[in-house]
This record gives structure tokens, sequence and C-alpha cells, in this order.
């Protein structure tokens, strides 16, 4: 349903620029499922001690600048997709979207999604270049799936399916895909091991939105986990992703003989607290725990990542 507000008004109340406007539907606060697990996979390629020169920056950038695309192309296909289906209605518990809102047409937001993802493909040319054919696979799978998340005759959203596409691709993908760029074609056990940690973190903050989100979604034949299986199930699942991702760094830490994997461990307590938000939140209370879980996979993967360094470093 269109918002009666003026396109560039937030409640009414100060016009905002057609920068903010474009800021704000880009989502920034998601940006960094798409660039903190780069950060990982970098990490691992310094610590396997590869040469580092200016083709191997050059495609670390790229990598990054691909990565943060594809997720802002996601989040523009996701507003125009779930605008035209009336999932974002006015009983909408989270943060406004510009199409229900009418602060960009569904246009606008089909041109800005088709410009981010043309970027990240020609992104992905020069990776596919570095990496060959299995990076060409990811570069293409990936593309495909930001649209189909929302979009197309199936989406992936819709049948329960993006709480898988977020763990391979914004975990599994992006930290052995990065590996396998810097590392001349090879990725380690615990590079995918680590990748399977992030996105774990990553598919949280996926459910925190899809539990906040559960009533609305069922009205509209949107069929999520936690629409199929129930706000316990979401709760649970919430609980083990987290844990797991912590569990993983004690795991490989005592396999591999390194302490830097310990470094996580750190956020343990801040972790502890966001589980027991997940079990005691409800609604639109649950939209601060976005924000806050996604601040979870960004220190988890800053302090893995400085772990592994810093152990490098003292070798």
């Amino acid at each position: 349903m269109q918002s009666n507000q003026a396109p560039g008004y937030e409640s009414g109340a100060i016009p905002m620029s057609r920068l903010l406007i474009w800021w704000k539907t880009i989502r920034p606060a998601t940006l960094w499922a798409g660039a903190a697990p780069v950060m990982v996979g970098a990490a691992l390629a310094a610590r396997a001690e590869i040469e580092w020169t200016t083709t191997t920056t050059l495609t670390l950038f790229m990598s990054l600048i691909g990565a943060i695309l594809i997720q802002i192309g996601c989040n523009l296909v996701n507003d125009y997709s779930d605008f035209e289906k009336g999932t974002d209605d006015e009983t909408r518990l989270g943060p406004a979207r510009a199409a229900a809102q009418g602060w960009l047409s569904a246009q606008e937001l089909k041109r800005g999604a088709a410009m981010s993802l043309l970027l990240a493909a020609l992104c992905g040319v020069y990776l596919t270049w570095v990496g060959g054919w299995p990076i060409l696979a990811l570069g293409l799978t990936s593309l495909l799936c930001a649209v189909a998340y929302t979009a197309g005759p199936l989406p992936l959203a819709y049948v329960g399916l993006g709480d898988l596409f977020v763990l391979l691709f914004f975990g599994l993908g992006a930290v052995g895909g990065t590996t396998w760029l810097l590392c001349g074609h090879s990725v380690s056990p615990e590079a995918w091991s680590a990748g399977g940690a992030v996105g774990a973190l990553a598919t949280a903050i996926l459910v925190v939105n899809n539990l906040r989100d559960r009533e609305g979604d069922a009205r509209h034949s949107k069929r999520t986990l936690v629409v199929r299986f129930g706000a316990t199930f979401a709760r649970w699942e919430y609980t083990a992703l987290v844990a797991g991702a912590l569990l993983t760094s004690p795991a490989l830490a005592l396999s591999l003989g390194s302490w830097g994997w310990l470094a996580p461990l750190l956020i343990t307590p801040l972790a502890l607290k966001r589980i027991h938000q997940v079990w005691t939140l409800d609604g639109a209370a649950l939209n601060p725990l976005l924000g806050a879980t996604a601040q979870l996979e960004l220190l988890y993967c800053i302090l893995l990542s400085g772990g592994l360094l810093l152990e490098s470093g003292i070798r």
C-alpha cells in the first residue's frame, strides 16, 4: 500500500535530501555482512604468508567492493519486491522502507538495483580473470540469488530458503572465495570453518528480522522458517547460530594449536546478552537487536582477523 506521506519526508517532519534517502535505502548497517567475511578471508591469506603485490591488493579491494555492491543490490531488490508484493504495508514493524514510504519510486529502486549489480558484475570480471571458473560460478550464483532472494517466480525468502542463502553466500562463499583469490586457488579447511562461523552470525541477523515480521509475513504468504516452524524454533535457531560461531573458535584453536583463533571469545558476554534478548523481546522491540547482532558479527570478524594476524606477527 502506498503511503500518503510526501516523498522525501519521514514522519511528516523534516524533508530528506535525495542523498540521505538513498543512504537510508541501501541500509548501511547491513553492509558489514558483505564486508566482514572478506576481512576474515584476507586475514587467513595473510596468515598463509602470501606475497602481497599490487595485484593482490587490487584483488582484495575488488572483492570488498563487489561484496558490498551485491549486498546493496540485494537490499534494493528486497525493498522493491516486498513493496510490489504488499509485504511492506502499514502494519510493518521494522524500519521504514523507501518504496512503501514513497521516498523512491519502484522504477528508481529497480534502476538502483540494476546499477549496483552491474558494478558488482564488473568487479567479478576482474576477479574471474584472477580466480578462474570457480569465482565465475560463485559470482554468477551470487548475482542471481541477490535478485531471486525476494524477486522472481520463486523468491528464496518466500519459500524458507533465505537462511541457507545467507549462510552460503555471506559466510562460506565470501570467506572461501576471498581466500581462493588471495592464496593462489586454494582454500584451507580452517577457512571453510571460519566461513561457516561468519555465515552463522550473518544468518542470525536474518532470524531476528524474520522473528519480528512473522505475523505480517504469514499474512502475505512469505513462508520463512519462522512462519513455518514458529517463534520458539526461531529463538533456538538464533541461539544455535550464535553459540555455534563462538564454539568454532576454541575447536579450531585446539585442533590447530593456534591461540589466535581464541580472540572472538572476548565477545562471549555480549553474545550471551543477545541470546537473552532474543528470548525476551518480541515485535518492534526486536529492532535494536537487528543492529546489535550485526555489530556482534562485525566484532567477531575484527577479533578473529586481529587475533590471527597478531599471532602470525609474533611468530
